[in-house]
């Protein structure tokens, strides 16, 4: 039963991450699918390409939840962002 519990827990967790990765990549009108993981990783080893793109104004926080939606659904992800959605 604890073993389930920590299950649910994370699942909420990561919803919830990516939850608020989506609504700042769509504040900072990034698409998630527009770039493959591999650009999206190469845009936040640099501080310059996040400045180019807002994202530098993140909290810590905030930066690894849009790196995450933004990886998990790229274009060559298992789950990219449809357009729209």
């Amino acid at each position: 039963m604890k073993f389930l519990r920590i299950i649910l827990a994370l699942s909420v967790t990561a919803s919830i991450v990516v939850a608020g990765g989506k609504e700042s990549a769509i504040s900072l009108g990034l698409n998630a699918s527009s770039k493959a993981i591999q650009q999206w990783e190469k845009i936040f080893e640099k501080d310059e390409k996040m400045a180019k793109l807002g994202i530098d104004k993140l909290s810590p926080a905030d930066k690894d939840a849009l790196k995450q939606y933004l990886t998990s659904h790229a274009a060559d992800s298992d789950h990219p962002e449809a357009a729209g959605m």
